[in-house]
């Protein structure tokens, strides 16, 4: 089916060069039938000579229309050429009303009669009703033509304007789209690499463990890695395929840290979750153990999933006073996380607690279920 914008790119007219060339044939034409025929009662010569004067002047034509018609007007009397008047009164008249078009009118009006005066040698009235028609005709006729060419321009170029603003709100849409998927990228390696250096630092911290242990701790080291590397192929199919198919385990996340050596306590599930908003929980609760990890290493942490799909879902990751704090506050990470939120109507909250700990709280609305695509 072919669109509005691609109809007006296949409106092509000539160019004016190419217009004023086809006007000199035509009017070169025409002055050699009004020499060979004669068209006018005067000698060949000054027939020939009035022609050919005005034939040139119409190259002049979209510069001077006034004058090429002045012109075409004194060489129609001469030669009874019309060409040159014709393509004079034509060119000039403009998709608006003004000076040139009165100028034009009474030019038109003039050639015409002054015609008939030489031809009978008289000037009678009769002839003034067909020289006001054929005026008329023309300059009608040649403002038509000029008002429907500026519309086409001006719907040619509103079109390349719309384009042009959807490239850039496709480029920006993709931006976006390449910001999102760095953001998801960071979360996933932040968290897995969190837990590779938790498991390298009590290996590092215990050079005389027993064998047995440094083969687990290594195992662990190798199967979080492996792990990074299947979530980052995931978020790569994901980009590849155009939908979310990663569904996240909240279970297996806090099970990896509490095998890290940390308490981790978890209150509820994902299972029951649309993606997005899954997701969106699971990628809360990465970024608060982290931010525990760091801020508050050793504190016991708790995660909790209250609420229903249809009422509403609130996530909170709370960690206790730690008694070694790291300097710094949590929340570094906590903008595109919120941005994820935003995407799918919830909110995110970190703040210290009553207690000296860090709360990190997600909300997201009820009946998300139609919004699958916003937050993966």
């Amino acid at each position: 089916m072919v669109t509005y914008r691609e109809a007006l790119r296949r409106v092509r007219t000539p160019g004016p060069h190419a217009i004023s060339v086809a006007s000199v044939t035509v009017c070169l034409f025409l002055t050699v039938l009004a020499v060979k025929t004669p068209w006018a009662p005067l000698p060949r010569v000054v027939i020939a000579a009035a022609g050919l004067v005005a034939t040139g002047a119409v190259w002049f034509r979209d510069r001077w229309p006034t004058a090429v018609a002045a012109v075409g007007a004194g060489a129609y009397a001469l030669s009874g050429n019309p060409g040159p008047l014709l393509i004079g009164l034509f060119s000039g008249a403009g998709a608006r009303l003004g000076a040139r078009f009165a100028a034009l009118a009474v030019i038109g009006v003039a050639g015409f009669v002054a015609q008939q005066w030489v031809d009978d040698g008289r000037l009678g009235t009769d002839a003034l009703v067909p020289a006001l028609a054929a005026t008329a005709a023309v300059l009608v006729t040649g403002g038509y033509v000029a008002t429907r060419r500026e519309l086409t321009r001006s719907l040619r170029e509103r079109a390349e304007r719309a384009e042009a603003e959807q490239r850039l709100r496709d480029e920006q849409a993709r931006a976006a789209e390449r910001g999102r998927i760095a953001r998801e990228m960071h979360d996933v390696l932040a968290h897995k690499v969190t837990l590779i250096s938790l498991h390298a630092g009590g290996l590092e911290v215990n050079p005389g463990a027993v064998p047995a242990r440094i083969e687990r701790e290594a195992a662990l080291i190798r199967g979080t890695a492996q792990e990074a590397l299947e979530e980052l192929r995931k978020i790569v199919g994901v980009l590849r395929a155009g939908h979310d198919n990663i569904f996240p385990d909240l279970r297996r996340l806090v099970e990896s840290w509490a095998a890290a050596g940390n308490t981790v306590m978890l209150h509820g599930d994902l299972d029951t979750l649309p993606v997005a908003t899954a997701r969106a929980a699971y990628r809360l609760v990465q970024e608060g153990l982290t931010n525990a990890h760091k801020h508050a290493f050793g504190a016991p942490v708790t995660v909790s999933v209250t609420g229903s799909p249809r009422d509403g879902i609130t996530i909170t990751v709370t960690n206790e006073r730690s008694l070694h704090p790291a300097a710094g506050t949590p929340g570094a990470g906590l903008v595109g996380l919120a941005e994820r939120f935003r995407l799918i109507g919830g909110t995110v909250r970190g703040a210290p607690d009553d207690a000296g700990g860090w709360r990190l709280e997600g909300r997201l609305p009820g009946d998300t279920h139609d919004q699958n695509a916003a937050g993966g």
